[in-house]
């Protein structure tokens, strides 16, 4: 080998080398993260680091096949705050703004019933019991416990009286949900899985279904296509996400609403803009499976837009 490929060699080490270290730190620093869009659970959180989320949902669901025609539209913007307590637990609070509008038809007349306000808050812990961190790569392993809270009203009535409770901000229980997260990323790519549980009790006589979700997120980085260029202020990430939710029937006054619960799984393609400090995001949801109990109204879709700031 002449002395010119021996130099080449040492210099394409070299810069592989000082790549790994770079990208090390990029993945345990004090750095945005792409991160799922569609669930916080798996949310990356560093030691001391907290984070500000605030996403804008929107849900459109229509084709009630009943004679009431309902259309339901709901806007929802969740703010989330997550704290890196330390290197292995994260604590998160979520509170909700909630507006519901439903169209029905009543007679042969077209009347929308409409709430808003803020709705249920959450407050959940996650604890790393598993971590290996490898040069450009990193895998993690969560539990989490949380609890929502009836910070939201459920007692809003309008013109034609108290609104329907699925029609409310709130809930009015005290519901415990827990599960478990995990996060494999690397230089190109990120994955996220979570799994979670949550039971709903009892309020003022009337009871969701308990709700069970799996969901899953994939990120790859689009932009820019290599690494070599190790001072690149800002990423792309093509995202493609999966949920798969299963409610429980709900129940007034111990009666079980046959027309409630069911399963759905979605698929969620997006993008993400990722900074040193903040996140630019956007997703649809779109139903795949609907399998809804009796007149259960579905959702058509579901359009996700946000952002996200480390400080």
């Amino acid at each position: 080998m002449s002395a010119d490929s021996e130099r080449e060699s040492l210099l394409s080490h070299v810069k592989y080398f000082w790549l790994m270290v770079i990208a090390q730190m990029i993945l345990l620093m004090n750095v945005a993260q792409a991160g799922p869009i569609t669930f916080n659970s798996a949310l990356p959180v560093s030691e001391g680091v907290g984070i500000l989320r605030t996403q804008f949902k929107l849900v459109r669901k229509t084709g009630d096949v009943t004679a009431q025609q309902r259309n339901l539209t709901i806007t929802a913007v969740p703010l989330v705050m997550a704290y890196g307590f330390s290197s292995k637990l994260a604590l998160f609070g979520v509170l909700p703004y909630v507006d519901k509008r439903m169209d029905i038809t009543i007679g042969n007349k077209r009347i929308r019933r409409q709430t808003q306000g803020l709705g249920d808050s959450k407050l959940f812990a996650r604890y790393t019991v598993y971590q290996v961190d490898n040069p450009g790569d990193t895998f993690r392993i969560a539990p989490f416990v949380g609890l929502k809270m009836p910070t939201g009203s459920y007692k809003k009535q309008d013109a034609l009286g108290f609104l329907p409770r699925t029609l409310q901000v709130g809930s009015g229980s005290w519901d415990s949900f827990a599960g478990i997260a995990m996060t494999r990323q690397t230089l190109d790519w990120e994955f996220d899985a979570a799994t979670s549980y949550q039971v709903n009790t009892k309020a003022s006589g009337f009871e969701f279904g308990d709700e069970a979700r799996v969901d899953g997120s994939f990120q790859y980085r689009i932009v820019p296509d290599s690494l070599d260029d190790v001072g690149v202020p800002a990423f792309i990430y093509a995202v493609l996400e999966s949920n798969l939710i299963w409610n429980g029937k709900n129940k007034l006054a111990g009666a079980t609403n046959m027309d409630s619960g069911g399963t759905t799984w979605n698929l969620v393609p997006g993008l993400q803009y990722v900074t040193r400090r903040y996140v630019l995001e956007t997703a649809i949801q779109i139903p795949v499976m609907q399998q809804l109990n009796g007149s259960a109204l579905e959702t058509d879709w579901v359009w996700t837009a946000g952002f996200r700031w480390n400080f």
